[in-house]
């Protein structure tokens, strides 16, 4: 059991509907405002992108840079700590269209057997 702690404590960062997919925007888009991030991900709503860019600046994978003006201006960027996380997130990424081909070739396998 004692192996399994390490893999947990990485997949208790990435667990989540919306985290993979906004490291992925921010690995890909550089620094990012809120609002940029929101347009980016039309699907999540306010609420639920505050509570994961907390988590994942909380966990140090994500910068947040609070500007002294106003309007308030804050930006986010993945932290240099999280950039180690860009090789796991691809790797992801890919497996997971590789399944995506995989599922799509044997559900046209099955439905030409019927």
């Amino acid at each position: 059991m004692k192996q399994y702690c390490k893999f947990e404590s990485a997949l208790e960062i990435l667990i989540g509907k919306w985290k993979p997919v906004i490291l992925l925007q921010l690995i890909s888009n550089g620094t990012m405002r809120f609002s940029e991030l929101q347009k980016a991900i039309p699907d999540i709503n306010k609420k639920m992108l505050t509570q994961q860019l907390r988590e994942l600046e909380y966990n140090d994978i994500v910068h947040r840079e609070v500007y002294n003006q106003v309007p308030p201006k804050v930006e986010y960027s993945i932290s240099e700590y999280g950039k180690s996380l860009g090789k796991v997130l691809q790797v992801m990424n890919d497996w997971g269209e590789a399944h995506l081909e995989h599922m799509s070739v044997l559900n046209a396998v099955d439905q030409s057997e019927d």
